[in-house]
């Protein structure tokens, strides 16, 4: 499948765009894994948001990316995610690959740090992401910390 990429700041995101990446966050984290939390968290001001639309302009996939200093002391990618109906296409490895090099591009180049749903510690490993702290419950759900150097190679298409 073919996604469309595209990294705005806050202010440069249409409403339609916005609007969208909220419903969809929401979708997921809240409904779909029975988590109340309060997704809009006062970050999304601070984010380049990366917003992966299919040929249509449907969302299909998204993340947030933050400049060292704003969640972690390093560039940092939080909630990523992919659409249901797009899952089983390879997006979710599309997409890290574009939060790395959306990341590499945007901010000075250095390690990149997430926290990380426990049950994807494989899947983030697979892009050089390593633990580097002990696990943690946010919002009920266990997490951990992982950080990958900045030294690290993105692994090619599939």
């Amino acid at each position: 499948m073919i996604l469309s990429w595209t990294s705005k700041k806050f202010n440069d995101l249409s409403l339609t765009e916005l609007y969208e990446l909220l419903q969809l966050r929401s979708e997921v984290f809240v409904v779909e894994q029975a988590c109340a939390f309060q997704d809009i968290d006062g970050q999304d001001m601070a984010a380049q948001h990366l917003l992966g639309n299919t040929l249509d302009g449907k969302l299909a996939a998204y993340a947030r990316l933050f400049d060292a200093g704003i969640c972690y002391e390093e560039v940092s990618i939080g909630r990523v995610i992919v659409a249901p109906e797009f899952r089983r296409f390879g997006l979710g490895q599309e997409l890290m690959r574009q939060a790395i090099t959306h990341c590499e591009r945007h901010f000075t180049p250095q390690p990149i740090k997430i926290g990380a749903q426990q049950y994807l510690e494989k899947f983030y490993g697979s892009f050089g992401f390593v633990q580097c702290g002990e696990m943690y419950l946010e919002d009920g759900i266990p997490h951990l910390p992982m950080r990958r150097s900045s030294s690290d190679q993105i692994h090619p298409l599939i």
